[in-house]
């Protein structure tokens, strides 16, 4: 018979349960350990104008991104994950946005990337194909016509053809008057967006028989565009097409009113003219110009949760010193993140090429309507806006939240009323 101890147990017992207990406290250890690296976070980046001259633009990105960020994370994250962004600022410098994401993703290792803009995306598209990344670009026109990447999607609605869609409206609505406008005079930037741009309006000014009387890009350092309106003015176009920077705008505008400048219709993808502060300054100046828009309080834009996200933006935008009203840059962007958020629930995974193709079968809902991408990553319709400031009173910042301040000239799904023809600065 095997000796007891005083409890009565065997040798043999004892060791036993010792054994369990060991079992029992590595089971513990484990389970202490897997929860933490369940909930290590999902790590999203990107490349960000914080400062410099596309900072307007940049600033409303990264408050949305945030915006998106708080509510997944209070829902419990992504894949059971809290996600963490992690962004450095480009200085709305082109050459310096290779870097950064090389810095990402080999620093600090991300999980997932989003880009943003032309000329920004533009630059780090080599990296991105050469990593196989899928890419979730926006605010970017025509990135991928070169490239052909199959793991780029972009959420701008231009559609698959980006430099004629963005000026098609501006096209439609000129050529809509009768008698017919007959001669055009262009201008942009020297810089990827505003030349591709201008490179949809010559198709579409050759199409319609128009005559190109001024074609010129001007340095994207340009200061005084005075020498610009006027050789503009000598050629007395019947239109004028500007394809600008938020830097420029304003400048060519106050151009326009101290040269006096007549033509019938004034416009184009005049980027700025969106942003509330130079709505502001801008006040009763806007009134005729026909201009490029993504979001507008129409009717026709009445999309399930959108006026939840702009009241809940425009809350935090003063005290992020961003744009107050939010509605160019800021619906798309969550739209943007909700389709990265519908993508990895989808396929509960972060592997690139799942996500890639996921998100070439799958219509997204977000709150800037249904997004269904093309083979070439872009929409498969188009839908930007083209508009017409009509009735701005004042430089009150609430009539743009109101019906009939920003008309929809085009898509004709969207249409809410007509252009106002000929043009005069101001509206007078």
């Amino acid at each position: 018979m095997k000796p007891r101890n005083r409890g009565g147990e065997t040798n043999g017992g004892k060791e036993e349960m010792s054994i369990k207990a060991l079992a029992c406290a590595v089971l513990l250890l484990l389970a202490s350990i897997l929860p933490a690296r369940a909930a290590e976070p999902i790590r999203i980046g990107f490349s960000c104008e914080e400062t410099g001259g596309s900072a307007a633009s940049g600033r409303q990105f990264l408050l949305t991104a945030q915006i998106w960020a708080d509510r997944i994370n209070k829902q419990g994250g992504l894949l059971g994950r809290p996600v963490e962004l992690i962004h450095y600022d480009d200085q709305s410098n082109p050459a310096l946005v290779p870097g950064i994401y090389t810095k990402l993703l080999d620093v600090d290792k991300v999980d997932l990337i989003i880009a943003s803009g032309t000329n920004y995306s533009a630059a780090a598209m080599p990296l991105f194909m050469e990593r196989k990344l899928t890419v979730l670009n926006t605010l970017a026109l025509a990135v991928n016509d070169e490239f052909r990447y199959p793991r780029y999607f972009q959420t701008m609605p231009y559609g698959p053809h980006g430099k004629e869609a963005i000026t098609s409206g501006y096209f439609a609505a000129a050529m809509s008057v009768d008698p017919k406008p007959k001669t055009i005079a262009m201008t942009g930037a020297d810089a990827e967006f505003s030349k591709n741009a201008m490179a949809g309006a010559r198709e579409h000014a050759k199409k319609a028989g128009l005559q190109i009387v001024y074609d010129k890009n001007y340095p994207p350092n340009t200061i005084d565009y005075t020498p610009i309106v006027r050789a503009i003015k000598a050629t007395n176009p019947d239109l004028v097409f500007v394809a600008s920077y938020p830097a420029d705008s304003a400048g060519i505008l106050r151009a326009v009113e101290e040269q006096g400048l007549t033509a019938k219709m004034f416009g184009g993808p005049i980027i700025g003219l969106q942003y509330g502060s130079i709505k502001q300054q801008m006040g009763e100046r806007l009134n005729g110009i026909v201009d490029y828009e993504l979001f507008v309080h129409e009717p026709t834009m009445n999309f399930p949760g959108v006026d939840e996200f702009i009241r809940d933006y425009q809350a935090r935008a003063k005290e992020a010193g961003t744009d107050p009203l939010g509605y160019y840059v800021p619906p798309l962007v969550y739209a943007t993140f909700q389709v990265l958020e519908q993508a990895v629930e989808g396929t509960k995974s972060l592997d690139q090429q799942k996500l890639a193709d996921y998100m070439h079968a799958t219509t997204f809902k977000t709150i800037m309507g249904d997004i269904k991408f093309g083979p070439d990553g872009e929409w498969a319709e188009p839908r930007i806006l083209t508009i017409q400031y009509q009735g701005v009173k004042g430089s009150d910042l609430e009539q743009f939240a109101k019906p009939g301040v920003q008309v929809i000239l085009d898509p004709p799904a969207y249409k809410t009323g007509t252009l106002k023809y000929p043009y005069t600065f101001g509206g007078k």
